[in-house]
């Protein structure tokens, strides 16, 4: 299994192979931000508008085929540049119970300490396996919104929020 970082031009032209990696998730329940069923042009269409942002990219590739990735968001303004987002840590389905999830957030983390960042937050669909994932990694569960994203069913959830300290990673 490959782990990698794509910049803008890798990532526009992979944004196909993300594209199914997104529908899988989305097909797989995954609450993502989409709604079922994605259609795969909606979908690619959304990892091209990510190249032009102040966004990274990682991908796991096992057999030539991208089977997992996870995203920082960069904020734009002064006050925030100390923090990032970690969002769409996606494994594809046939990937899944190998560690892969771990191991793309441990890249996240790593990459956003090495670039100075301090806090990384994130929000997941509540009492969803992903919460298993990041309390095991240390991640501080700061509360939960109900009703708050509607899952590729349509139906609203609840939300927790995340967060975590990189000064281990740092110092």
């Amino acid at each position: 299994m490959n782990v990698s970082r794509l910049d803008g031009d890798q990532l526009l032209a992979r944004a196909g192979e993300l594209a199914e990696l997104l529908v899988d998730a989305v097909d797989g329940g995954a609450s993502v931000g989409f709604l079922a069923p994605l259609d795969r042009a909606v979908a690619e269409a959304w990892w091209k508008e990510r190249a032009a942002g102040p966004f990274a990219v990682w991908m796991a590739v096992d057999g030539g085929r991208i089977v997992g990735t996870v995203s920082l968001a960069f904020p734009d303004k002064p006050n925030s540049r100390h923090r990032a987002e970690l969002v769409k840590l996606m494994v594809h389905r046939r990937a899944r119970g190998r560690g892969l999830g771990r191991t793309l957030l441990a890249t996240a983390e790593r990459a956003a300490a090495a670039a100075g960042v301090t806090l990384l937050h994130l929000d997941t669909e509540t009492d969803s396996p992903a919460e298993r994932l990041y309390r095991g990694a240390g991640w501080t569960r700061a509360g939960m919104i109900p009703d708050y994203a509607a899952d590729p069913a349509g139906v609203l959830r609840g939300t927790t929020l995340y967060y975590k300290h990189l000064s281990a990673l740092t110092g």
